[in-house]
């Protein structure tokens, strides 16, 4: 019993850290806000894509009697009726505060063919062109999210209203059947409204939830790491705009532990001048940060080989004598073997118009041996303030490091004394030149954002606000 007491605090704290952001009310990481400009974006691109579905549609004969004097009694038969052309003029696309989107589509028309055959005596038949005006179409777009974090949409309700239509009837006695224009025209009228929601609730299902279901869940960032762009929430609609909420955390692939902090709240600026806007939170960077710390991934080795040709410095103890005296003394024209390691995770500092780190080093000192072996001399604690440069391009943010200078503590010697000031000089100039371009080599790689399939951004804008990072950008959907 007491080992299970004293496990219990361990139990809750891991299962607090490991449940939903629901439940822990957590902040999401990243934010993806699709403006009004956006969402106009969208209902013209989806116009294009109804269009192709409505000339898919099939229309289903139809039958009819007519009696008229002095011919009597009769039947007429409209079959094959088909869509060759139509044209959807106008749509709009608007939130629904609480629930989705509403999608409203105006000003359309369509134009139907059909064969006829009429029976009165003898056998009768034609053709039959029909013009359909004044189409408006209303849905409502219901926006979820599943257990796994993937967007889902489903069609909660539709409308169809035809303002007009006109029939042409042509063939043998093609005359009579125009008598009956009206009972053919509503006919029309009542089967096309139908099949056109029929046609998008269909399209819904079929084409625009698996369209949403390419919205990354995971997405690898390189042979060690990915991102969670898991959905927090349903996405989010409000008067003006639909906002997305990802988790926007960076994990080790191979063994995930949970980070021990959360997202900040982010206040986000009200901008509408670009289509769509990501605020990537400090979180995002700093759990990148947590988990290549953990991982030794910034961990470091410098070595003679890699001080620049040509250096008048290098790593043995004779260039080491003007730092240490003893050094070279005790050990005469041996190499030395600097070792880095981060005493923590150098964590990413937001604020307006300006990024930076303040990463604090150990550096320890080694002579390598004519035995291969290691000897260690001397350890020094370095800090430093480096700032930072962000850059995105249609689909990932990158970064770059400027570096600023080193300050050094001589932790430990084993070798007398040390001119630490002298010392400092040539480390600014070895980190530099060695460890700089391999750290900005990777983060120029970048990692991606959350995007849907066949979707670029361009017109790119970058702002850096208080603990996030504000990108703006428009959108096209490169149709395949």
């Amino acid at each position: 019993m007491k080992a299970l007491a004293g496990a219990l605090p361990s139990l809750l704290l891991r299962l607090l850290l490991t449940s939903t952001p629901e439940a822990l009310g957590a902040n999401p990481g990243l934010v993806a806000r699709i403006t009004d400009k956006g969402l106009e974006y969208v209902a013209s691109e989806g116009l294009v894509t109804l269009q192709e579905e409505l000339l898919r549609i099939t229309l289903p004969g139809f039958t009819g009697k007519f009696k008229i004097k002095p011919f009597g009694r009769g039947s007429y038969l409209f079959h094959s009726p088909k869509i060759h052309s139509c044209k959807l003029l106008s749509s709009a696309l608007t939130p629904l505060p609480g629930q989705g989107l509403s999608l409203t589509i105006s000003d359309s028309f369509i134009r139907a063919q059909s064969e006829w055959k009429a029976r009165k005596l003898v056998k009768l038949q034609g053709s039959l062109d029909v013009d359909v005006k004044g189409i408006t179409i209303s849905v409502n777009l219901v926006l979820g999210s599943e257990p796994s974090g993937r967007p889902t949409i489903n069609a909660s309700s539709c409308s169809s209203h035809i303002k007009d239509v006109e029939v042409y009837v042509s063939g043998d006695l093609g005359w009579l059947l125009n008598i009956f224009h009206d009972q053919i025209e509503s006919k029309f009228r009542r089967v096309l409204e139908s099949k056109i929601c029929e046609m998008i609730q269909k399209s819904v299902a079929s084409d625009l939830q698996p369209y949403l279901q390419t919205l990354p869940v995971t997405t690898e960032i390189d042979s060690f790491a990915g991102v969670d762009y898991r959905l927090m929430e349903a996405p989010r609609a409000t008067a003006q705009m639909l906002e997305v909420m990802f988790k926007g955390e960076i994990f080790n692939r191979d063994h995930y532990s949970p980070v021990t902090f959360l997202a900040p709240v982010m206040s986000l600026p009200e901008e509408h001048s670009r289509m769509v806007y990501f605020a990537v939170s400090d979180y995002v960077f700093n759990t990148a940060s947590q988990v290549y710390h953990e991982a030794g991934y910034l961990n470091f080795t410098i070595t003679d080989d890699m001080v620049p040709f040509g250096s008048s410095i290098r790593l043995t103890t004779k260039s080491f004598r003007p730092f240490a005296p003893r050094l070279a003394r005790l050990y005469p024209n041996m190499n030395l073997e600097l070792q880095g390691a981060m005493a923590s995770a150098p964590f990413l500092n937001l604020s307006p118009g300006n990024l930076s780190l303040a990463p604090q080093m150990e550096i320890e000192g080694f002579v390598l041996l004519p035995s291969s072996v290691r000897e260690p001399v001397f350890r020094l604690g370095v800090a430093t303030n480096v700032s930072a440069t962000l850059t995105f391009n249609t689909s990932r943010i990158t970064g770059a490091l400027k570096p600023g200078k080193v300050q050094v503590e001589l932790k430990e010697s084993k070798v007398g004394v040390f001119n630490v000031e002298l010392l400092e000089g040539l480390l600014n100039y070895l980190i530099l030149s060695t460890l700089y371009p391999k750290v900005n080599e990777k983060l120029a790689e970048g990692f991606p954002l959350p995007l849907l399939k066949h979707i670029q951004l361009y017109e790119p804008v970058l702002e850096i606000h208080k603990d996030f990072v504000f990108l703006g950008a428009n959108v096209q959907y490169m149709r395949v």
